[in-house]
């Protein structure tokens, strides 16, 4: 099973196994990773999923919709590196991938 590291802005690790297929922001949920609040629960409507995707990592993600781009200007201090977590579903070529977490969300 693919892991997914979740860096609080606090700093707080957190190293958690995600199932194939789910995203990043459900991997969050499930594992009640605090800083992701997913208000609409995964459907690009809000950008309370929220994250900044490690610099390794930003090549090896798909390329974004226009609908994230577009809730993405709804969120808070955005990033090159900014993504929606809803976004991301995970598979094993994300395995190990970072995500911080920025310090509010929108």
């Amino acid at each position: 099973m693919p892991k997914v590291t979740y860096i609080e802005f606090n700093g707080t690790e957190h190293i958690v196994e995600v199932d194939k297929g789910l995203s990043i922001m459900e991997g969050a949920v499930q594992n009640n990773i605090q800083g992701i609040d997913a208000d609409c629960g995964g459907s690009c409507a809000c950008a309370t999923c929220h994250v900044y995707v490690d610099d390794d990592w930003i090549d090896k993600l798909p390329e974004q919709s226009d609908a994230e781009k577009d809730m993405l200007d709804f969120a808070f201090e955005t990033k090159a590196s900014s993504r929606l977590s809803c976004q991301i579903f995970v598979d094993e070529n994300l395995n190990g991938v970072v995500v911080s977490l920025p310090e509010k969300q929108g």
